[in-house]
């Protein structure tokens, strides 16, 4: 008897194999995709035939010289503007982290005050500075002057977008890199300071590259946006690929073939920052999810779902 009903319920929670798995049908799925491809070709018949749109004008001046120059201006503004902003983000979190109330104070006062004012407001305030400091002065504190330049011949269109851009992207990351660091088990840092390592040493040793993998995905988000934020720079007349295209539509008037070349560069540049983003991301993310503890915690949860399900069918 005992035999017979093991292979009853053997028999029982064997699969049965005349029985098909249909999957679950999802028209709206089907009917949505179809509306966003049929406007999407739509919008692209209108694009290529719309005479409006002069694609010839905007093949000429693609590639023109001012059009180019523009665009390097532009990536070395950005690239500048984003080291000024890692760096004096990662100083500005390391003092907002310190225990010393002044340094934490200083750099919460800093960040309040430049995520608080628009940043184009930033960039016009440095490029009118001659207005309000006609020189630029070093000396002793509370002493005379040991040398003295005029600001104008110091704060070029170029120099007040560097700082404008510069000094507003270092609060933001300042806040990226102090969540990136707040992320990391604080035992690793009781156990360095257990073992007498200092405070600069345990941040570039244990903290921060372990940060990293919180950190890099928003700073390559805020890469990209700072190539879209350097367009501001155009209001202090600086010759980036905004104001290039400007000077020229401004001339022939053809705004919107020219205003095609620039969104053209920054969609270009912007797709090859992403890809890069990826690979860096999946550089400080490897690792993750295939250690043995997390397999070995994955293969316990497949293996106590079958057991469930084996149990359901047998009526436990």
């Amino acid at each position: 008897m005992a035999q017979l009903h093991t292979e009853a319920s053997t028999a029982s929670a064997a699969p049965d194999e005349s029985l098909q798995v249909v999957p679950r049908r999802h028209p709206w799925r089907w009917a949505a995709s179809t509306v966003i491809v049929v406007l999407a070709a739509q919008l692209l018949v209108s694009a290529v035939t719309n005479p409006r749109f002069q694609w010839s004008t905007v093949r000429q001046y693609l590639t023109s010289e001012s059009v180019l120059r523009g665009l390097l201006m532009t990536l070395e503004l950005t690239a500048l503007a984003m080291v000024i902003g890692i760096v004096g983000g990662t100083v500005l979190a390391v003092m907002r982290l310190s225990p010393n109330r002044l340094l934490a104070r200083t750099a919460s006062v800093y960040i309040w005050f430049f995520r608080g004012t628009p940043v184009l407001v930033q960039l016009l305030f440095w490029n009118f500075l001659q207005a309000v400091y006609p020189q630029v002065s070093l000396s002793v504190p509370f002493g005379p002057d040991l040398v003295s330049i005029q600001a104008n011949s110091i704060i070029t269109p170029f120099v007040a977008a560097l700082l404008g851009l510069g000094l507003n992207e270092a609060a933001y990351m300042a806040e990226i890199i102090r969540s990136g660091i707040l992320s990391v088990d604080p035992g690793q840092e009781e156990a360095a300071h257990a073992l007498g390592m200092r405070r600069p040493l345990l941040l570039r040793r244990i903290v921060l590259p372990q940060a990293m993998r919180v950190i890099v995905p928003p700073t390559g988000n805020e890469v990209i946006g700072m190539l879209k934020a350097s367009s501001m720079a155009s209001v202090v007349a600086m010759q980036e690929l905004l104001y290039s295209v400007q000077i020229i539509y401004s001339r022939t008037y053809q705004t919107i073939p020219l205003l095609m070349v620039a969104s053209l560069w920054y969609l270009l540049v912007t797709s090859i920052l992403s890809v890069l983003q990826h690979y860096i991301e999946t550089y400080f993310s490897r690792g993750r999810g295939s250690s043995p503890q997390r397999r070995s915690l994955a293969a316990a949860l497949v293996s106590g779902l079958r057991i469930r399900q084996s149990n359901r069918r047998n009526g436990a």
